[in-house]
């Protein structure tokens, strides 16, 4: 599955096993994990079946009207040159152009037919991929390595252009060549196309094999390479060196070192000597089958009165006939590798969506939304055996404050991930206005609560377009109040570019606090009924933090926000403290009240809540 570790491999110096002769095992093991059938791949083309035809009726024709050069070559010699006719000599060489034009002009619309094709296909692909990923859960995400997401995206699908401007028109094009120039052969000599069938075949099974010898070396000098690059990455980099000096294991990183660069000696002369053979085998194949036809040719037995310009085309053909032959002999390797391609798109396309929108959503707009958040008894959990929550009970008023507080670990980001649906619930509920988050089309539900998070991310884009990645609509007035409530205004406008600065990919011209702050904006320009804050002043100064904490406090007065925080600051003017411990919730009371309690929220006041860090009360 997606979440599988995979290594970096090195570059591959040959294609995707076409020309070993051979399946990758990666792609028989990607088939056998996840089989795709023809017809659904099929299904993808059946929209374009009329322009596939069209581009198998070119290729045919294409390998056609080449196939006429020999005979037009033989006339040349038999005919036009032996008497001297001029005009029969300008009208076969003027065919001979012709035919070069028409088979350049042919493969021109072939490959503008054939590309169209796979480029519209693909394009729906990567779409529909697109927004089936943006359907899955946070924990798809949390599972899947990043790079593996983008690979299935854009690696993958992009590679699936060559199955049809490559593997599938090779396929049809070498097909039509080799039976086109058999038949082309047997016209021309039956005695000489006999023997061809005689010798072709094992000359192409011996160069079949010395090409597949040629991809063992080369696939064992490819994964040495590899362990090469990963030892010189871990080896050399500055946490890498910093832990061998720590460890006192560079000896020991630089003997293995040494003996893989002393494995990779050898297997780069056997590489080399196998690509050596590979061509002096290929070399040798397309001397030996001439000259056997030329010694044929010169026994009455076997020549049947064979003229010179029908021997000179006859090897032309025969020429003409060895690559597709050997094109053909990897038709299974190409469709084993094409195989393996769209399984690896289908397996994440296949991914059931484990939150999903409902059949019937119930209409809460912002507008009429009050805010009012209940969680009743809820249970979640990511592994069934392992409860990260339990009968969770909470009535967070219309309007008022939640904080959460907890060690690590505790479930406080758990919980508050429920309000917008990051997470589904495992039992219970959690509703807004008593309507139940999952009877909410995400639209709607993205529009009642916000939520901004300890990890901030910024586009590489202007400070504007990021802010109204949230709102589209917004207009400069909002922008810039939303901007002044999240004290951000005055350095933007200090800026030379003021709110049209490009923020740097992943915010990198700002601060950790600014970010925040600019996260905190982006949040506000919604003006949601329900506000997360998820450690969302962590990265802020205390004075930053005091000014935001009493922008909140006036924002509050209108919305619900429930709050995740380190600080005591943060905490202890909320109208509900909620503490968690081991996915329950422990105590429940204002500030005041739990600290005469004297019980766990106590000892964390004691323990350094409202500390900076505060280690015991870090995200969960």
């Amino acid at each position: 599955m997606a979440d599988h570790a995979h290594s970096t491999p090195a570059p591959r110096q040959e294609g995707r096993g076409s020309r070993a002769g051979r399946p990758d095992p990666a792609d028989l093991r990607q088939l056998a994990d996840s089989p795709v059938s023809l017809r659904r791949i099929a299904r993808l083309f059946a929209p374009h079946r009329a322009t596939l035809g069209i581009v198998v009726a070119l290729i045919v024709l294409s390998s056609a009207v080449g196939l006429a050069q020999p005979f037009l070559v033989r006339h040349v010699i038999d005919d036009a040159l032996p008497r001297q006719d001029v005009r029969l000599l300008l009208l076969l060489v003027g065919a001979m152009l012709g035919v070069a034009v028409a088979t350049a002009v042919i493969g021109v619309v072939q490959t503008w037919l054939s590309t169209a094709v796979g480029q519209r296909v693909m394009h729906r692909l990567r779409s529909d991929l697109f927004a089936h990923l943006q359907r899955q859960s946070l924990g798809f995400f949390t599972r899947t390595r990043g790079g593996e997401v983008q690979s299935r995206l854009v690696n993958d699908i992009g590679s699936m252009q060559g199955v049809v401007t490559q593997t599938a028109t090779s396929i049809a094009a070498n097909l039509t060549v080799v039976v086109g120039t058999a038949v082309a052969m047997v016209a021309l000599s039956w005695r000489l196309a006999l023997i061809s069938l005689v010798v072709l075949p094992p000359a192409v099974l011996l160069t079949h094999q010395v090409a597949r010898m040629r991809h063992q070396v080369t696939g064992e000098r490819q994964r040495r390479l590899a362990d090469l690059h990963v030892q010189i990455e871990e080896g050399l980099s500055v946490s890498g060196v910093l832990l061998t000096k720590t460890l006192g294991a560079s000896p020991r990183l630089t003997a293995k070192f040494e003996e893989t660069s002393a494995d990779l000696v050898g297997l780069e002369i056997r590489s080399r000597l196998a690509g050596r053979w590979r061509m002096a085998t290929m070399n040798v194949v397309f001397a030996a089958v001439p000259a056997a036809i030329y010694l044929a040719a010169g026994f009455p037995a076997t020549s049947g009165g064979m003229t010179i310009g029908t021997l000179v085309a006859f090897i032309a053909l025969q020429g003409n006939l060895f690559r597709p032959l050997m094109g053909l002999l990897n038709v299974g390797v190409d469709l084993t590798a094409s195989m393996a391609l769209f399984s690896r798109i289908f397996e994440f396309s296949d991914l059931p969506v484990e939150i999903a929108e409902p059949d019937s959503p119930t209409r809460l707009d912002r507008a009429s939304a009050r805010g009012d958040v209940r969680f009743e008894a809820v249970g979640f959990a990511y592994d069934a055996d392992r409860p990260v929550l339990v009968d969770i009970d909470l009535h967070v008023p219309a309007g008022t404050t939640l904080a959460l507080v907890g060690e690590t670990g505790s479930g406080k980001s758990t919980l508050a991930s429920l309000v917008p649906r990051l997470h589904d619930v495992t039992s219970g509920g959690v509703s807004i206005d008593g309507v139940d988050v999952r009877q909410l089309a995400s639209a709607d539900l993205s529009d009642l609560v916000g939520v901004v998070t300890q990890e901030t991310y910024l586009m590489h884009a202007s400070v504007r377009d990021n802010l109204r990645h949230a709102r589209p609509d917004a207009t400069y007035a909002e922008i810039e109040q939303a901007c002044r409530d999240a004290r951000i205004h005055d350095l933007i406008s200090s800026l030379p570019d003021g709110y049209d600065t490009l923020v740097g990919s992943r915010g990198h011209r700002f601060s950790g606090g600014e970010q925040q702050r600019l996260a905190i904006a982006r949040t506000l320009l919604r003006d949601p009924a329900v506000l997360v804050l998820d450690e969302a002043t962590s990265a802020l100064d205390n004075e930053t933090e005091r000014s935001i904490l009493a922008t909140f406090d006036d924002l509050a007065r209108s919305r619900t926000t429930i709050t995740i925080a380190h600080r005591l600051s943060t905490v202890r003017n909320a109208d509900q403290i909620a503490v968690l411990g081991e996915g329950r919730v422990v105590e429940l009371g204002t500030h005041e009240e739990l600290l005469l309690l004297g019980g766990r929220y106590a000892d964390l006041v004691r323990g350094g809540l409202g500390a900076d860090p505060a280690p015991a009360m870090s995200a969960a």
